[in-house]
């Protein structure tokens, strides 16, 4: 399942590939649509390659979190209305693991990550089954933990990291074992 992986919005500063990666975001990068804040934003930097049918992406994820909503995982996306990222963001003081769904417009939740530290590895994986996809988080190497479970068309897509800095610019994101394969297994309360 593996292929060519390719910008979408390429950074001006990035170094490495699907096994490490690092990069620096543009100033007020984002992807949001319209909810609450009512503007649309379609720049932030994602780096992907093509997905069909069944499948399980996953990163190690890093960053210099400093600033309001600097924010770095990965992102599925269909087109510019159709997507969804996840991963850690940095709001109120503090990350949090953050998932944003987005079919025309945008919703958002949180989940606070009190205990954990900006030099925290945090393992971030998306799984698609059929028109489901489920989003699960692990914090320095601890059980799996699921995030979400939403509706998401079963179509071709793009799948593979993001970075995004809607208040700044040079917030460093760092990526390593990018991976996309065959899908976990369908249980939700496995220990995988």
């Amino acid at each position: 399942m593996q292929s060519a992986y390719q910008w979408l919005n390429e950074p001006a500063e990035w170094q490495g590939n699907a096994s490490q990666l690092t990069f620096r975001t543009g100033d007020t990068t984002d992807f949001w649509r319209e909810t609450f804040y009512g503007f649309i934003r379609d720049n932030g930097h994602a780096y992907l390659q093509p997905v069909s049918g069944d499948f399980t992406a996953s990163a190690v994820v890093l960053g210099d979190y400093q600033t309001l909503y600097d924010q770095a995982g990965l992102f599925l996306r269909i087109d510019e209305t159709q997507w969804i990222k996840t991963g850690i963001e940095f709001t109120d003081g503090l990350m949090h693991f953050s998932v944003v769904v987005t079919n025309g417009v945008s919703d958002w939740s949180v989940i606070p990550l009190r205990e954990a530290s900006p030099s925290d590895p945090v393992s971030v994986r998306l799984t698609r089954h059929d028109d489901a996809v489920r989003v699960q988080f692990s914090i320095a190497g601890a059980p799996w933990q699921m995030a979400r479970l939403c509706p998401f068309p079963a179509t071709d897509a793009r799948v593979g990291v993001m970075a995004c800095s809607p208040q700044r610019a040079g917030f460093a994101a760092r990526f390593r074992d990018i991976l996309v394969g065959p899908p976990i297994a369908r249980d939700l309360h496995a220990e995988s």
